[in-house]
């Protein structure tokens, strides 16, 4: 098994078990502050479409080179001690621990009853307005959170780490951060933001649709519909979100707990009407948030998995 399939492994359960203690620096932070600045250097003028591909060359560029320059000195230095910074490097990258966490501290309130604590706590980690949220509504925003970050939080980097370890998992996180701070279609980043948001959804292509089969498939059925029926509508539905990747998350989660995300959202008082995914079977209510997190973990494990027999069935033919 190669140095960095073992790292990988343990830092996904480092993340699993620790996450990111919330006192440490986290590269992310210190990726966004680069970004920020070259953002207020270049977002400028003319030509905003071709300096939006500088920025992504420039911070994908600098992410691969210092993260396999750190790699590289510890590997010289001694084996084990590459495996142990690259495990460190590698359970930075994922955020189950962290998304765990977050959801459970919506799904807490919720159950106690009290609403406001529960949409100050959801206002965390959505960017829609959840002041007037119904508890269904922030259940729903909780779960469309953590269906969707399955991928682009853990998945995803995981699927890059396999291929070329820390390095690659850092890449993707460079475009996913790249994305989430100019990936917007407004007036201020609809042209310089385009190649981070178009390299974005090109990198999550893959690990998107893996783990939401891996979800409707795999993971517990709590809707009436046979396996048939929940994978065309699986299917059918992810294809009318916004996003070309997310909806196969969202659906995935929607039609195995039988419930219908998707909807009326609000954001900064302005109204986007997205598509509905799944059959409402069951209404939305807090234990669905229990429900996603199970499924999350469910899907890492057997991401995880395939990757390693996929893995071990090339190294064999080669």
């Amino acid at each position: 098994m190669s140095a960095h399939i073992i790292a990988l492994t343990i830092g996904l359960l480092l993340d699993r078990i620790i996450g990111d203690p919330p006192k440490w620096p986290h590269p992310v932070r210190w990726m966004g502050r680069f970004i920020s600045k070259l953002t207020t250097l270049l977002n400028t003028g003319k030509h905003r479409k071709f300096k939006g591909i500088v920025l992504l060359i420039t911070v994908v560029a600098f992410t691969f080179i210092i993260v396999l320059g750190v790699l590289s000195a510890a590997y010289t230095v001694n084996f084990f001690l590459g495996i142990a910074v690259e495990s460190i490097m590698c359970a930075a990258g994922f955020s189950q621990k962290s998304l765990r966490v977050a959801a459970l501290s919506v799904y807490k309130p919720l159950v106690k009853g009290d609403l406001k604590e529960a949409r100050l706590k959801v206002s965390e980690i959505v960017g829609r307005d959840t002041a007037k949220l119904s508890e269904s509504e922030v259940t729903r925003a909780a779960v469309e959170t953590v269906s969707e970050n399955t991928s682009d939080g853990i998945t995803a980097p995981l699927f890059f780490a396999f291929l070329l370890g820390a390095p690659g998992l850092w890449v993707y996180k460079a475009v996913n951060t790249l994305d989430s701070m100019v990936g917007y279609k407004n007036e201020e980043f609809q042209e310089f933001g385009k190649a981070s948001a178009k390299m974005d959804d090109i990198l999550n292509y893959i690990p998107s649709r893996i783990t939401g089969y891996i979800i409707i498939t795999w993971t517990k059925n709590f809707s009436k519909q046979t396996f048939r029926s929940r994978l065309n509508g699986w299917w059918k539905d992810a294809k009318k979100h916004p996003s070309p990747n997310s909806g196969y998350l969202e659906a995935a989660t929607a039609y195995q707990l039988g419930v219908q995300l998707g909807g009326k959202n609000t954001y900064k008082g302005i109204t986007s009407k997205r598509a509905r995914m799944g059959i409402p079977e069951n209404p939305l209510r807090a234990i669905h948030i229990l429900h996603t997190i199970r499924q999350m973990h469910i899907a890492v494990f057997l991401f995880w998995l395939w990757m390693m027999s996929i893995g071990g069935i090339l190294r064999v033919i080669a």
